[in-house]
C-alpha cells in the first residue's frame, strides 16, 4: 500500500497579504467556524485598508511618537513603525472601548483610541482626507461588526485566564500560593485563597519547572515583566517595544512563558476566536482509533522521559488529549514524528487548550512541512542552512566535504525539535522563546552559531561519529564559564549559552526573514523532485506484487498516476467506517491513495492512445497539437472491471494488476480479456444489448482510423455475430410457413459465448491483427516530462508573466486564433490515428462466409513495441505538421530527479535524549553562593538587558514630534 500526495506540487509561495498575516501574527480567519456544529460562524467578507498614520501613545511619563503603518485587517487592528523595530502591536477591534475624533490643529486628521487594559492611542492619520474618511467609516463598520457578533462580551472572561491579569493587579494574592519558580504550593497558606484559579497553567505548576529558580533569576525576571506588562499592555492588547525583545533574549519566567509564547505566536488570538473547539475535539476523540492514534500511543512515553510530569498518567493523558485533538483537526497531516517531543515541552508551561492551539501555529504557519509526511519543510531548510553554511562558514563546510561528514545528521533533530531533544531543556527553552518572538531564523541563527563556536574542534572530526559526540559534549557543557582561566570575574561568569546568544544575534544578524525566504525559493524545486524520486520508490518497492512489470515499468505506471492526480485531483481519503467485529491482533488497514473515475480517465489517457483524442490544429498563424482526455461508456467500464475489491476507486496495486491482465496478453487472451470486459453478469454470455455495446465499443476505439478499414469490419462483426449467435438457438418449426427458424429470446437473455465470440473475431482479418498486436500496443508506458513546479516570485516580471502565461489564458488565445483562421479559411483539425495501421483509404472488403473463412494475407505493420519507453507529448505544443502524422506526439526531455540527500538524517533525528542535571528542579531552602556572581539585584539584570540595546529612530522631525506632542492634550469633537 502506498500513499501519494500532490501537495508539494499544489504549494505557492506566501503572497504579501500572508507575509504581513505572518509577521503581525495573525491568523488567517476562515470563513467558517471549525466547529462541526450547526452554529457556525461566517466570517464577514471585509475589506482591508491600511493608512500611514504617526501614532502616541498616553503612558505615563512616555511622550514617544512613531511614525508608520496602519492596517485594518478586519477584526484586527495592527500598527508597525516605519523600521519595523520601534514599535508594533496587534490588537483584536474587540479590546477597543472609544474611539473619538480629537479637536487638533487646522489639516491635522486625528483618533483617540482607548483600549480594554486603559491605554490611550493617540492616531494621526497622514494620508489625504479622502483616505483618512474612508479608513475612519471602515473602521466604524468593523466595529459595529464586532460588537454585533458579541465578542467584546467576551474579552472579561477571556482575559481572566491569562496569568498576566493576576500578575499586575494590585489586589491579586496569586504569590502567596507559588513557589519561587512559579510551581503551585500543594497546601495553600492560612488566609491565602485557594489555588484553584482561572488562569490557565501548565505541568510545572504542579511537577515543578526545569532548573533552579535562584539560577534563573526568576524573581528578577517577574518583577521586571510585571512592569512592562502593567506598562504596554498584556495578553490581547501586548505592545511590542524593543525593550520586549530584550526582555526575552535574557529568558522568559516560568510563570509567565507559556502565555507570552501565545502571545507572540499569535495562537492566543486563536484561543479567543474559538473558544470550547479544544473541550469539542476532546468529546469527539472518545472512542474512535485511527493510525495516528496508533502513532501517538508509541511515542507517549518516549517524550521527554525525565521529566516528572511525564512518568504520571496525569501528564501522559494531557500529552495523549493535545495530539490526538492535533491529528483529528488535521487529518491530511495527522501525526508525525517529533509533535510529541513539541507537545510535552509546551504543555510544561501551558494548558492542554493552550498548547493546542500552539501547536496548531506551528505545524501550519511558524514551520510549513516541518511535521507532515514528506518532511519537506525540514529538508529544504536543512538544504538552506547547508547553503548559509557555505556562505558563513566555508573552511568548515570543505572539511566535511573531504571527510564525508553529513551536515544534517546533527542539524536535522536541532530543527525539528528546536534544539529541546539537543540542549538542556533549560537553555532549550531560552532558544524556543527568542523562536517564537523573532521567527524561524532564530534556528539558523544558532546553528551557525554553535559551528562557529565550535571551529577548531569541528576541523579535526573524521566521521559522523565523531560529529555527534562533540555536539553532545558541547551542549551538556553549556552552563559552564566560557572564559574559565581569565582573570576577570566578569569575564568567568558568561556561559557558554551566553556565548552562543551573544554569537548568533550579533554575528550573524545578516541572516534576515528575507534571506531565508530567498534561499527557500532557491531551493525548492531541488527538493521537491528529491522527495517526489524517494516516493516514487517507495510506492513501487511497496506494491504486492509487480505481475509481469519490471521496477522501471511500475515506475512508469507510478508517473502517469502522478501527473493524472496533478491534473485532476482525487477527493480526499475519507475514513473506513468502524467495524463492529473487529479483532485485537488484526492489523488495521494502512491508509492508500485511491483515484475515483475522473482521475481514471487522465491516467488512461497518458498510457492508452485510444484514450485520448489528439489533433493537429492548423489556423494560419500557428501549428500545435492539442490532446483531450476522451470520455466512453468503454473507459468507465474499464475502471469498474479494475475494481475488483468493489470500492469504487482504484489503488496503484490495482492499476498495475489490471495493466498486467492485458498489455502482455497473446491473440487468443486478449479476445477472452475483451469478452470478459462486456460480460456484465460474468456467466460466460453475452445478450444482445452487450453486443451492441461491444460493437460500440469497437468503433469508439477506430475512431480516428483512416478509411473504411476498420469500420467495414464492426460491421462484418456486427452482422456475423447475429448471424451466427441464431445459429446456435434452439431450432423451432414456424407454424405458419413450415420453416424452421432459430428461437427468439430477449435482448438480456444469454445470447452469445466466448467460443463463438472468438470465432466471429477470427473471421475478419482486421479484427485479428488488432486483437493479436494493436490492442496491446496501444497500451504504451512511456516517461512523463517533468511537470512544471510553480514559479517562485523572483521579481515584478516573473510575477507578471506567471499572472499572464496562465492555462486558462493559452486557450483563450488559441480560441481567438482558431477563429480567426476559420474567418480566413485557413483552419484545419486533422486527428492522429489511435491504431495507426491503416495509412490510406481502404474500401470495406466483402463478408466471407463463417463456416469456411479464407485467410488473407497480413497486412504489414506499424505497430510499435508494447512497453517501447518514448517521450509524450505535452498538452498544448507546436510542431510541424508533417513530423506530427509521421512521428507522433512531439517529445520533450524529462530530467532525472535528483537523489533524496537527508533520508538517512531521519533515522538519526530522535536518538534517545541526553539527561541533564542542570534540568532538574532547584530546592527553594538550597542557598548557594550564585549572588556574590549573579546577585538578585534588579539593575544587573536589566544590565544584562540592556547589551542586547540597539538605538531605534521614531522616524519624525522635530515639527512632527511637537505635532504628536500637542494631540495628547487635544479634546475631543
Amino acid at each position: 500500500m502506498s500513499t501519494i500526495s500532490t501537495q508539494l506540487r499544489n504549494f505557492k509561495e506566501p503572497s504579501k497579504e500572508q507575509l504581513l498575516h505572518l509577521f503581525f501574527s495573525i491568523p488567517e480567519v476562515s470563513t467558517t467556524s471549525p466547529l462541526n456544529d450547526g452554529d457556525k460562524y461566517t466570517a464577514p467578507e471585509a475589506e482591508r485598508m491600511d493608512i500611514n498614520a504617526v501614532l502616541s501613545f498616553g503612558e505615563d511619563g512616555v511622550e514617544d511618537s512613531y511614525a508608520g503603518k496602519l492596517h485594518l485587517i478586519q477584526p484586527y487592528l495592527a500598527f508597525s513603525s516605519l523600521d519595523r523595530k520601534s514599535v508594533r502591536f496587534t490588537l483584536p477591534l474587540s479590546t477597543v472601548r472609544r474611539v473619538e475624533r480629537l479637536n487638533a490643529r487646522a489639516g491635522v486628521y486625528a483618533l483617540s483610541l482607548s483600549t480594554w487594559h486603559g491605554m490611550k492611542i493617540i492616531i494621526q492619520l497622514t494620508s489625504l482626507r479622502p483616505t483618512a474618511d474612508a479608513f475612519c467609516t471602515l473602521l466604524r463598520e468593523a466595529l459595529k461588526a464586532e460588537l454585533q457578533r458579541g465578542q467584546m462580551k467576551a474579552v472579561k472572561g477571556f482575559v481572566k485566564t491569562c496569568y498576566s491579569e493576576a500578575l499586575v493587579s494590585t489586589t491579586s494574592s496569586v504569590a502567596d500560593n507559588e513557589r519561587e519558580d512559579g510551581s503551585l504550593i500543594a497546601e495553600a497558606k492560612e488566609g491565602s485563597p485557594s489555588s484553584e484559579v482561572d488562569f490557565h497553567g501548565g505541568l510545572g505548576l504542579r511537577f515543578r519547572f526545569p532548573g533552579d529558580p535562584k539560577k534563573l533569576r526568576e524573581a528578577s525576571k517577574i518583577k521586571l515583566w510585571t512592569t512592562y506588562l502593567r506598562t504596554h499592555g498584556r495578553n490581547l492588547t501586548l505592545l511590542r517595544y524593543p525593550q520586549c525583545t530584550r526582555l526575552v533574549q535574557v529568558g522568559l519566567p516560568n510563570r509567565l512563558r507559556g502565555e507570552i509564547w501565545e502571545t507572540l505566536s499569535g495562537s492566543l488570538y486563536l484561543r479567543y476566536t474559538y473558544p470550547g473547539l479544544y473541550d469539542q475535539l476532546v468529546e469527539d476523540i472518545k472512542g474512535k482509533q485511527s493510525t495516528s492514534f496508533e502513532d501517538i500511543e508509541k511515542d507517549l512515553h518516549r517524550s521527554l522521559p525525565e521529566y516528572a510530569g511525564y512518568q504520571s498518567e496525569e501528564g501522559i493523558s494531557a500529552l495523549r488529549r493535545v495530539l490526538q485533538a492535533y491529528s483529528l483537526k488535521n487529518p491530511e497531516v495527522g501525526y508525525c514524528q517529533a509533535m510529541n517531543i513539541l507537545a510535552a515541552a509546551i504543555l510544561i508551561y501551558m494548558s492542554e487548550e493552550q498548547a493546542f492551539w500552539l501547536l496548531e501555529v506551528l505545524c501550519d504557519r511558524l514551520l510549513p512541512g516541518y511535521y507532515s509526511p514528506t518532511m519537506h519543510g525540514t529538508l529544504l531548510d536543512q538544504r538552506v542552512f547547508e547553503s548559509l553554511v557555505v556562505r558563513c562558514l566555508p573552511m568548515i563546510h570543505d572539511h566535511f566535504s573531504a571527510v564525508d561528514v553529513q551536515l544534517s545528521v546533527a542539524s536535522l533533530p536541532w530543527f525539528l525539535s528546536l534544539y529541546i531533544n539537543s540542549m538542556p531543556m533549560v537553555f532549550a527553552f531560552r532558544i524556543v522563546d527568542c523562536f517564537f518572538c523573532m521567527g524561524p531564523k532564530v534556528l539558523f541563527q544558532v546553528g551557525l552559531a554553535i559551528l562557529k563556536i565550535n571551529g577548531e574542534k569541528l576541523l579535526q572530526i573524521q566521521d559522523d561519529g565523531g560529529f555527534l559526540n562533540l555536539m553532545r559534549e558541547y551542549f551538556a557543557s553549556l552552563g559552564e564559564s566560557a572564559h574559565p582561566d581569565s582573570p576577570d570575574p566578569r569575564a568567568r561568569a558568561i556561559t557558554r549559552f551566553q556565548e552562543l546568544l551573544l554569537v548568533s544575534f550579533r554575528e550573524f544578524a545578516v541572516i534576515t526573514d528575507e534571506t531565508i525566504l530567498s534561499e527557500r525559493r532557491k531551493y525548492r524545486n531541488e527538493i521537491v523532485n528529491s522527495i517526489e524520486m524517494f516516493t516514487r520508490r517507495a510506492a513501487v518497492r511497496n506494491l504486492k506484487t509487480l505481475a509481469r512489470f519490471t521496477k522501471e515499468q511500475a515506475g512508469l505506471i507510478y508517473d502517469a498516476l502522478y501527473k493524472a492526480m496533478c491534473v485532476e485531483p482525487p477527493p480526499p481519503a475519507v475514513a473506513p467506517l468502524p467495524s463492529l467485529l473487529v479483532s485485537t491482533d488484526s492489523m488495521q488497514e494502512r491508509p492508500e491513495t485511491r483515484i475515483e473515475l475522473k482521475t481514471f480517465r487522465v491516467f488512461l489517457s497518458e498510457i492508452l492512445t485510444w484514450a485520448r483524442d489528439e489533433k493537429l490544429v492548423l489556423n494560419g498563424f500557428q501549428q500545435r497539437i492539442d490532446r483531450e482526455v476522451a470520455e466512453h461508456e468503454f473507459i468507465d467500464r474499464l475502471f469498474y472491471f479494475w475494481d475488483t475489491a468493489c470500492k469504487g476507486s482504484l489503488s496503484l496495486q490495482d492499476l498495475v494488476s489490471g495493466l498486467d491482465g492485458v498489455m502482455f496478453n497473446d491473440l487468443m487472451d486478449n479476445i477472452e480479456w475483451f469478452f470478459n470486459l462486456h460480460d456484465k453478469n460474468k456467466d460466460g454470455y453475452l445478450t444482445k444489448d452487450e453486443v451492441l455495446t461491444l460493437s460500440e465499443s469497437f468503433l469508439f476505439i477506430f475512431r480516428h482510423e483512416i478509411g473504411d478499414a476498420y469500420l467495414g469490419a464492426v460491421s462484418r462483426f456486427m452482422t456475423n455475430a447475429f448471424e451466427y449467435g441464431d445459429t446456435l438457438l434452439p431450432q423451432e418449426t414456424n407454424s405458419e410457413t413450415g420453416k424452421t427458424e432459430p428461437q427468439q429470446i430477449g435482448h438480456n437473455q444469454p445470447y452469445l459465448n466466448l467460443a463463438t465470440f472468438r470465432m466471429v473475431v477470427l473471421a475478419d482479418e482486421v479484427l485479428e491483427s488488432f486483437f493479436e498486436t494493436d490492442l496491446s500496443a496501444s497500451f504504451k508506458l512511456e516517461s512523463v516530462p517533468d511537470l512544471e513546479l510553480p514559479t517562485s516570485g523572483g521579481g515584478f516580471l516573473e510575477d507578471l508573466w506567471s499572472n499572464i502565461a496562465t492555462e486558462d489564458n493559452k486557450k483563450i488565445f488559441h480560441k481567438l486564433s482558431d477563429e480567426l483562421g476559420k474567418t480566413i479559411g485557413k483552419h484545419q483539425v486533422i486527428y492522429r490515428p489511435t491504431i495507426g495501421r491503416y495509412t490510406k483509404l481502404e474500401e470495406p472488403k466483402a463478408r466471407e462466409p463463417l463456416v469456411s473463412p479464407s485467410r488473407k494475407s497480413t497486412v504489414v505493420s506499424n505497430g510499435s513495441d508494447t512497453l517501447a519507453t518514448s517521450q509524450s507529448s505535452s498538452s498544448t505544443l507546436t510542431i510541424n505538421a508533417l513530423a506530427a502524422q509521421d512521428n507522433g506526439p512531439g517529445s520533450a526531455l524529462s530530467s532525472t530527479f535528483s537523489p533524496l540527500p537527508h533520508v538517512k538524517a531521519v533515522k538519526a533525528a530522535f536518538m534517545e535524549r541526553t539527561p541533564f542535571a542542570i534540568d532538574d528542579a532547584g530546592d527553594d531552602d538550597d542557598d548557594s553562593d550564585l549572588d556574590l556572581v549573579h546577585g538578585e539585584d534588579d539593575d544587573q539584570v536589566m544590565d544584562e538587558v540592556d547589551a542586547f540595546l540597539e538605538a531605534h529612530d521614531s522616524g519624525l522631525t522635530d515639527a512632527d514630534k511637537e505635532v504628536a506632542k500637542d494631540l495628547l492634550n487635544a479634546k475631543p469633537v
